[in-house]
């Protein structure tokens, strides 16, 4: 791969807990091209977490270096470090702040980062709920009156206000329910492939996976222990954590797929009516 947007080369965590000492990430190299989205995987304290603060500049990094657009990372982050990297978080209500409205709170970083003129702001909010698929005058609710997928759209504006290149999305789906989900890992395909974003996609669930990243990264006790393409990585994955993690996602029987396939048609059906 030439000119990653994002290099990570040998790099570590160790927490101090009391007189202990916790290795979170051990020796992790991977890069991720402009335009990709990379899935991180494991089990919870696999250490996936600890790479995704790394990368955000939450954690400063033990050991190893970690790039964007080929310069280190410095521990502490500029303002356009910030802006050219943003977050998804898991919880969509935790990560917004209450006492603010959706379009205050869209309007903040346009306003920390001086994107675009004061006058012209709260109508670049408008557009940026009408692209996550609200409508604008949801600008003037409050978070507690949306719904969690409402919500997990809002905090995708929010990352895509800054405009970022790279954008770290921590297990953004989790929360919500098996319909909502699908409808946001559609709305995340169509933003990177709109946008030409790039995506690092952490997430325990491998059925997600498969649905939105190019390349899996699988980690096991703060270890990289497999990379690859998505196709590969379920078609014949080589270490044994790996094929133990596939092995255990529910699989649809043939029956499942008929019906589900059914339903699907009868559902387009009703909404071309």
């Amino acid at each position: 791969m030439s000119n990653p947007l994002l290099s990570l080369r040998d790099v570590g965590k160790t927490f101090h807990v009391g007189e202990r000492e916790v290795r979170a990430v051990a020796d992790v190299s991977f890069d991720v091209a402009e335009g990709e989205c990379l899935a991180v995987v494991g089990e919870s304290g696999s250490g996936k977490s600890t790479i995704a603060n790394m990368i955000l500049g939450i954690y400063p990094p033990s050991a190893g270096r970690i790039a964007y657009r080929g310069e280190a990372l410095p521990e502490r982050r500029t303002l356009a470090h910030r802006r050219a990297i943003q977050l998804v978080q898991q919880n969509p209500l935790s990560s917004l702040n209450p006492k603010r409205s959706i379009g205050a709170s869209l309007r903040l970083p346009l306003d920390v980062h001086g994107i675009g003129d004061k006058a012209g702001r709260w109508d670049r909010v408008g557009a940026l709920l009408e692209e996550v698929g609200l409508p604008a005058d949801h600008r003037n609710r409050s978070p507690a009156a949306l719904s969690g997928g409402q919500r997990q759209r809002v905090a995708i504006a929010r990352a895509l206000a800054c405009e970022s290149d790279l954008v770290v999305l921590d297990e953004p789906t989790s929360a919500l329910d098996v319909l909502v989900q699908a409808r946001i890992l559609k709305l995340l395909d169509e933003l990177k492939r709109r946008r030409g974003l790039t995506y690092v996609f952490i997430t325990h669930d491998l059925s997600v996976v498969r649905n939105i990243a190019d390349r899996v990264a699988v980690f096991e006790k703060g270890r990289l222990v497999e990379l690859g393409d998505v196709e590969r990585i379920f078609s014949a994955p080589a270490h044994p954590y790996t094929r133990g993690l596939i092995a255990a996602v529910p699989v649809v029987t043939r029956e499942e797929e008929r019906l589900r396939d059914s339903l699907s048609k009868q559902q387009s059906e009703t909404t071309l009516a």
